[in-house]
C-alpha cells in the first residue's frame, strides 16, 4: 500500500472541519478538534491561508474557508450535468417568481447548494453555492428525503434540530410531511428553518427516472405566501414547471 503524506491529510482535515459546523473557528478550536498541537495547526492554517484556501476574520481572529476553494469548487460544478442543464430554467424561474432560486443535491447528511440565482432586484445578496442546508426542515431537503431512499434514511437517522417553533423533528410527523410531499409533488418550508422566510421546492429526475436533485425558490413570507398564509399557487406552479423542464433536459420521460 502506498504511503500517504501526513501534512496533506491534516490540511484536508482542517478544510473539512471548516466546511462543517459553525464554519468560523479559532486556532484553539481547530487544534483541539483535530488533536493537533497549536503550533502544528497554526502552520497548516498559515499555509492554507497563503494559498487562498482559508481566510481569517480580522475582527475575531477566526478562520473560514477561502475564496480560492470556492473557485475550485465552482470549476467542478460548472461541468456538473445537473447544474449545466438547469442554468437557463433557473434563470427563468428567478425572473418569473422574483425570488432567489436554489438547486440542491444530496451530500453527506444534508443538501449541497450547487447553483444559486439571485433575486432579480437591487438588494445586496450573498452567493450560497457550496452551502449546506438541512434535510428535515428545508423545502429542498424534504423533496430529496421524500423521493430519494438514501436521503430518506439519512433524515431519519440523523439529529434533527428545531430551528424555529415550526420545525418538525419527530419521526412520525416528519414521515407525514414526506408523504404529503410525494402526494402533491412539491415541498414547502414556511419559517421552519429561517424566521421570516418561506420556500417551495420540487424534485428533478434523470433519464432513469431517478431523483437527482431539487430546485426551489426562497423569499420573504409576505411575498411567497398570500394574506391567508397559504403559499401562492402561481409560485408553486412555476417551481414545478422548472423542475419538469430540467428533468426533460436530463432525458427523463416521466413528464
Amino acid at each position: 500500500m502506498a504511503r500517504t503524506i501526513q501534512s496533506l491529510e491534516r490540511a484536508a482535515a482542517v478544510l473539512r472541519l471548516l466546511a462543517g459546523g459553525e464554519r468560523r473557528l479559532g486556532l484553539s478550536e481547530i487544534a483541539s478538534a483535530l488533536q493537533l498541537a497549536k503550533g502544528t495547526a497554526h502552520g497548516l492554517i498559515r499555509t492554507l491561508q497563503q494559498e487562498g484556501f482559508v481566510e481569517q476574520d480580522e475582527a475575531t481572529g477566526r478562520y473560514t474557508l477561502g475564496a480560492e476553494l470556492l473557485r475550485l469548487g465552482n470549476s467542478y460544478l460548472d461541468v456538473h450535468e445537473l447544474r449545466a442543464r438547469a442554468l437557463v430554467w433557473t434563470d427563468d424561474l428567478a425572473r418569473s417568481s422574483g425570488e432567489s432560486v436554489y438547486l440542491g443535491v444530496l451530500h453527506q447528511q444534508g443538501v449541497l447548494v450547487v447553483h444559486h440565482v439571485f433575486r432579480p432586484d437591487d438588494s445586496r445578496q450573498v452567493l450560497e453555492v457550496g452551502a449546506m442546508q438541512p434535510l428535515h426542515s428545508t423545502a429542498l431537503g424534504k423533496v430529496l428525503s421524500a423521493y430519494d431512499p438514501v436521503a430518506h434514511s439519512e433524515v431519519l437517522e440523523s439529529p434533527r434540530e428545531a430551528f424555529t417553533g415550526r420545525t418538525v423533528t419527530a419521526p412520525r410527523g416528519l414521515e407525514s410531511v414526506l408523504e404529503l410531499t410525494r402526494a402533491r409533488g412539491w415541498a414547502a418550508d414556511v419559517e421552519e428553518t429561517w424566521e421570516g422566510l418561506a420556500s417551495i421546492a420540487a424534485p428533478i429526475h434523470d433519464r432513469r427516472r431517478m431523483p437527482v436533485g431539487a430546485v426551489g425558490i426562497t423569499g420573504a413570507v409576505e411575498r411567497v405566501c398570500d394574506g391567508a398564509g397559504e403559499l401562492r399557487p402561481a409560485l408553486v406552479a412555476s417551481v414545478r414547471d422548472c423542475a419538469r423542464s430540467v428533468s426533460r433536459d436530463l432525458g427523463s420521460g416521466r413528464f
